[in-house]
């Protein structure tokens, strides 16, 4: 009988030859159509209506983007190809799969960098998992996607799969990095090391090599600016958000709320990165883990409405995995969805920003814009 792990050692040779034909740049297709005339496409004077337009006619955008605003695209909790409670048995997916109708949204945004919020090759984030489940999916946009890991990979040791699966772009071994979109800063954060090297909230979820410590009888905010954490990241961070001092729009994603209603809740444990990024102007901030699709108003690291220079979070578990009861609704939440699949779509302007949560039906079912800070 094949175990899992003698799947996952196996899967070692097939996930080589998926990163070796997976190159850095992408293939432009030799049919491609000769770009639109820009009198025939909305001017993105009412940013919302240009997301929309170009949702629902992205061809007839693409290759006239000289002055058109950045396009950043994904979710988190993606790839399952394990039935049910199950992870002795793995199944390839079908067209039917979740993760497969979600990257078939994903394609059809040709100039969209793609975000990858973590928990993205279920159970174990193993070889196995992201070449046989994660590439037939959302491996089709592999060459513009831009990932972050979440505690799932690293139930496979040191998230050998995903970093040996992304290569270079994934940062290894710490994980976190940053690069430019448009006029926008793009903060990408490790959240794993932080949550972990605090409080674990979901002791089943503990990642091997990461210390148990006891569990607060009521984590606040107090307790989460207590822990120390991933004291290293936290001073990339800060240094990253120094040296881009002058960015006018920030964007940060990561795999843990700091701010959740569904059934994993608020996790305190990364306090310590919200005081980071407000008191240093990020505008919006994009989480999975939750398995659900959930927007807030802008608000301080305490929860505090913060209309003029509070983050604006969203939580987007909606990538292809199980969805999740709501527990407790959080002050400040504006819009939960947990009963479809689908992406958050971000159009990234000069000091403004607009969203689309789109499903697998191609139905917009939230929309609206922000202005940077």
């Amino acid at each position: 009988m094949i175990t899992l792990a003698h799947r996952s050692l196996l899967a070692v040779v097939a996930l080589s030859a998926v990163v070796a034909c997976n190159r850095e740049t992408p293939t432009t297709p030799s049919n491609q159509a000769a770009p639109p005339s820009a009198s025939r496409i909305p001017s993105p004077t009412d940013l919302v209506a240009w997301l929309r337009d170009y949702i629902d006619k992205p061809h007839r955008h693409h290759g006239a983007r000289t002055s058109a605003p950045a396009l950043l695209a994904g979710a988190g909790d993606i790839a399952r190809c394990y039935p049910g409670s199950d992870v002795t048995q793995f199944h390839r997916p079908t067209g039917n799969n979740p993760a497969a109708q979600t990257a078939r949204l994903l394609e059809e945004l040709p100039d969209a960098t793609v975000m990858a919020v973590g928990d993205n090759a279920y159970e174990f984030g193993s070889p196995l998992d992201y070449a046989g489940c994660y590439q037939p999916t959302w491996g089709r946009v592999r060459d513009r996607t831009r990932p972050a890991t979440g505690n799932h990979e690293y139930l496979t040791p040191g998230a050998a799969g995903y970093f040996t699966y992304f290569g270079l772009r994934s940062a290894p071994p710490l994980g976190y990095y940053s690069y430019d979109l448009g006029s926008w800063h793009v903060i990408v954060i490790n959240s794993t090391p932080q949550v972990y090297a605090c409080w674990p909230p979901e002791l089943t979820e503990m990642p091997p090599g990461f210390p148990v410590l006891p569990i607060p009888a009521s984590p606040d905010t107090a307790a989460g600016r207590a822990c120390a954490g991933d004291v290293a990241q936290q001073v990339w961070l800060a240094a990253d958000l120094a040296t881009h001092r002058g960015a006018t729009c920030t964007i940060a994603y990561f795999h843990h709320p700091r701010f959740s209603s569904g059934l994993h809740g608020n996790h305190y444990q990364m306090q310590r990165m919200w005081d980071l990024m407000y008191a240093n102007g990020v505008d919006v901030v994009v989480s999975g883990h939750d398995h659900l699709y959930e927007r807030f108003a802008p608000q301080d690291p305490d929860g505090n409405a913060d209309p003029s220079s509070g983050i604006r979070q969203f939580t987007v578990g909606t990538g292809g995995a199980e969805f999740y009861d709501v527990r407790e609704r959080q002050p400040n939440s504006e819009v939960i969805i947990n009963d479809m699949h689908g992406i958050l779509v971000l159009a990234l302007d000069a000091g403004r920003y607009a969203w689309s949560f789109e499903n697998t039906d191609r139905a917009i079912v939230d929309a609206g814009s922000g202005e940077c800070h």
